[in-house]
């Protein structure tokens, strides 16, 4: 099956293309593991350290990305607030639990995605030591198994549906410690795995669409910026899985496998070039050149920067990789950039032949360097200016890449960029990171139970958009603008009180979304269009006067819809008040009407809805205009 987009047409079934998703999303309950709101706040009532270390799993063995994270050598600074934090999330104290509500939510999730509720939850330790979770350790336990999506390119499978504490959130990164906010620890987070059978970019996106249709069904999942998070496992014949973090926009997924797919693509063709030009492993050698000398009256401010506080320029040598770590593997990314990514723990940057005389750096310095190393036509260089021993550390980055870069792709945790590009991040996490929690019991879930969940199941929003078509006989973009943008319960909520379901819906939708270009409309409450629906209901103000109040209220959120209503002269007048303006309307245009007659409507009633639009019901005005116009004719 071929696809047009970043690569042009690929026929990913002939290149293997293999993804899973991973999608976590915020429980809208308390905290999972003791009765503590889950919000956020800025308030900072307290600040604790911490450091944390690796340990050994009942394996004896020790996770790679938790090891690289300790090797940072950084302290963790966390705030803290009274009201959304307790001892639980400071790890003084066992954590109680697991919340009922959520855990209900968690189960209605794993019927609505056809899986098997298991009869026993048991919460696991997995080991966390950037810093995110002050333990050093993530509680999550499996909820339910073998669920699946449907899609028009087959089944795709969910392994494993599970609960599980969310992290700290950062507040600031430096040097050396990184400072952390407490307030979103514990918040109660479903995970959702799906098996690696989607093969085409655009299938990813239905099967995230299909999750995420699910967990809002149960309206107990968070909304807004930072409440989700999709990860993508990524794989072609030949490459590696690599792991993307961070996939904040559906329609972005696509863009992030094609973009992945064309890396991978690429540095396969890098890896065939060196190997057709023998370079093998063993022959990327650890060994520093000291050519600080070189650079002594440099252009390169970054350089003489560093040279001024006494560091030097250290080189190493890259044989056959001329012409290669320059080589574009994504758009305006190149192997010299994840060259340089892995390297940013220790420095800002690199320099590489491929990209040289450039950033103040001379031709001459350039052969210098080439002379000094003993370079071939084939061989390439990477500096870095830095303290010594930093410098070093920040090439052995380097060297790995590139040893890597000989046997393919490699395995790693990358982020996903607004672009659709990813970077680096760690090492893609061993299986060592997980054991039993110790601190919680085992969880019984009985057959009644799982039978009460089962039997009262939310509508889906494919269910919901039907429904509303059927029923309140709106059209269907409509209908589906309102449960997507989860204004689904407002509008029946309006309906139930007596508005008409295509008045309702036109304004959450046409309305609303029409203001948002001028006004922040996200300042726009729930509470604001209940307010200004009841002044409609109780015939207060006109339906043409939603616009003007809603416009107001996003630029004013603390007034009522009733105060803006009053402001702004909106609030309907009486009918003789009405028929007042429209005859004044119809004395300063006596004259057309007399030459005209009906003809003058269009005209007569634009002008008199410029004085009475939001103040004057329009099938009134229209009905009065036409009433004295046929008396005058």
């Amino acid at each position: 099956m071929g696809a047009s987009g970043a690569l042009g047409r690929v026929n990913y079934e002939e290149i293997g293309l293999m993804v899973g998703l991973e999608i976590h999303r915020q429980l809208d309950t308390f905290k999972l593991f003791s009765p503590v709101p889950s919000e956020l706040t800025e308030k900072v009532d307290f600040t604790f350290e911490r450091r944390l270390r690796p340990t050994m799993s009942e394996l004896g063995e020790i996770d790679p990305a938790a090891l690289e994270e300790f090797k940072k050598g950084k302290k963790y600074v966390y705030e803290g607030n009274y009201e959304l934090s307790d001892l639980v999330y400071m790890d003084e104290e066992p954590p109680r639990g697991p919340d009922r509500e959520a855990l209900e939510a968690a189960l209605q999730i794993a019927y609505l995605l056809k899986a098997t509720p298991v009869d026993e939850v048991h919460f696991m330790r997995k080991i966390v030591i950037d810093g995110s979770n002050v333990s050093g350790f993530q509680r999550t336990a499996i909820i339910a198994m073998n669920g699946k999506v449907d899609t028009p390119w087959g089944s795709v499978g969910i392994p494993t549906i599970c609960l599980e504490e969310d992290a700290c959130r950062i507040v600031e990164r430096r040097e050396k410690e990184v400072i952390y906010r407490i307030d979103r620890l514990g918040i109660p987070l479903v995970e959702i795995s799906t098996t690696p059978d989607i093969h085409h970019p655009e299938q990813a996106k239905v099967v995230a669409k299909y999750i995420g249709d699910a967990l809002r069904a149960t309206k107990k999942v968070k909304r807004g910026l930072g409440t989700i998070r999709q990860d993508l496992n990524v794989s072609i014949r030949g490459g590696a899985r690599v792991e993307i973090k961070g996939v904040q926009e559906l329609d972005m997924i696509p863009l992030i496998i094609e973009r992945e797919v064309e890396r991978q693509l690429n540095l396969l063709k890098i890896r065939d070039e060196l190997r057709e030009r023998g370079v093998k492993p063993n022959d990327i050698r650890e060994e520093f050149y000291d050519v600080t000398e070189i650079f002594r009256d440099t252009g390169s401010k970054i350089i003489a920067r560093t040279l001024k506080k006494g560091g030097k320029v250290l080189a190493i040598k890259l044989p056959k990789f001329r012409g290669l770590i320059g080589k574009e593997i994504q758009p305006g990314r190149r192997l010299g950039t994840e060259m340089a990514d892995r390297a940013k723990k220790y420095v800002k940057g690199i320099f590489h032949i491929d990209e040289l005389p450039n950033y103040g750096i001379r031709e001459e310095e350039v052969e210098a360097v080439v002379e000094r190393l003993g370079l071939g036509k084939e061989d390439a260089f990477v500096l870095v200016a830095s303290e010594e021993e930093t410098a070093k550390k920040a090439l052995r980055e380097v060297l790995k890449r590139a040893r890597e870069a000989i046997e393919g792709v490699p395995e790693e945790t990358r982020r996903a960029l607004p672009d659709g590009n990813t970077q680096y991040m760690r090492p893609l996490p061993g299986k060592a990171r997980m054991y039993p929690e110790t601190d919680i019991p085992p969880i019984f879930i009985s057959p009644e139970e799982k039978e009460m969940i089962k039997s009262s199941l939310p509508e889906l929003p494919q269910e919901r958009v039907e429904r509303y078509v059927r029923e309140y006989k709106i059209d269907k973009s409509l209908a589906e603008t309102l449960v997507n943008d989860e204004r689904d319960e407002l509008f029946e909520e309006l309906v139930e009180k007596g508005v008409k379901p295509s008045l309702v819906a036109s304004v959450l939708v046409v309305v609303l979304k029409g203001l948002k270009k001028e006004v922040p409309i996200e300042n726009i409450t729930d509470n604001h269009i209940r307010e200004a629906f009841e002044l409609y209901l109780d015939g207060k103000i006109a339906k043409e006067a939603f616009e003007e109040i809603f416009k107001e209220l996003a630029k004013r959120p603390e007034k009522s819809a009733a105060q803006v209503a009053e402001e702004k002269g909106l609030t309907l007048l009486s009918e003789e008040e009405v028929e007042r303006i429209i005859e004044e309307v119809i004395q300063a245009n006596i004259e057309v009407i007399k030459a005209k007659g009906m003809g003058a409507m269009g005209m007569i009633m634009g002008r008199a809805m410029a004085k009475l639009r939001g103040r004057a019901d329009g099938k009134l005005v229209s009905s009065l205009v036409r009433k004295k116009i046929q008396e005058l004719s």
